[in-house]
């Protein structure tokens, strides 16, 4: 397998505007993913997991249910990580493995009821949580806000699919 390619960055400075995005963007993943923070949203939400628990089960509720290697890939760690979080969650009752219809041998992570039930528990209590940060935003702001996020991250996805191609095999 070749190494990952990188990927050219576009001559000349990059505009003001990119710049302070790039710069907030990396201020609220600070805040966001400190420990204390993370404490926090876990003690309103009643669910004792660690961030990377909580991560996970996030994705498998986003998504249908997925091979650990696939749960891997989209949240750009490796699958031996993965293995070890699922293996706590369902230790936990969080999640299940099922047969992949695909193909018998291999076996896919879904949420129980439990896993379903604390996914919920941490969105409401974040929720909550942004819901007094922006208590001061008219709703029209917050729209347009939201808009512009699900643009972005749409934006963001569809440059790592490009940028996860391999040149040989797209020639």
């Amino acid at each position: 397998m070749a190494p990952p390619s990188v990927p050219e960055l576009p001559d000349g400075p990059a505009s003001p505007e990119v710049a302070e995005i790039e710069r907030a963007l990396t201020r609220i993943t600070y805040l966001s993913t400190r420990a204390r923070q993370h404490e926090r949203l876990m003690a309103l939400a009643g669910v004792p997991l660690d961030r990377a628990a909580v991560a996970l089960l996030r994705q498998i509720a986003d998504s249908e249910p997925l091979r650990p290697g696939e749960l891997a890939n989209r949240l750009g760690v490796e699958a031996s990580h993965v293995t070890r979080t699922v293996q706590q969650l369902h230790k936990s009752g969080y999640v299940t493995r099922v047969p992949d219809p695909d193909d018998r041998r291999a076996q896919r992570i879904e949420l129980t009821e439990a896993g379903q039930e604390a996914v919920h528990r941490v969105r409401e209590a974040g929720v909550r949580g942004m819901q007094l940060a922006l208590a001061d935003w008219a709703p029209e702001e917050l729209g347009r806000l939201a808009t512009l996020f699900h643009r972005m991250v749409d934006d963001f996805l569809a440059y790592a699919v490009d940028d996860d191609s391999d040149p040989a095999t797209t020639a």
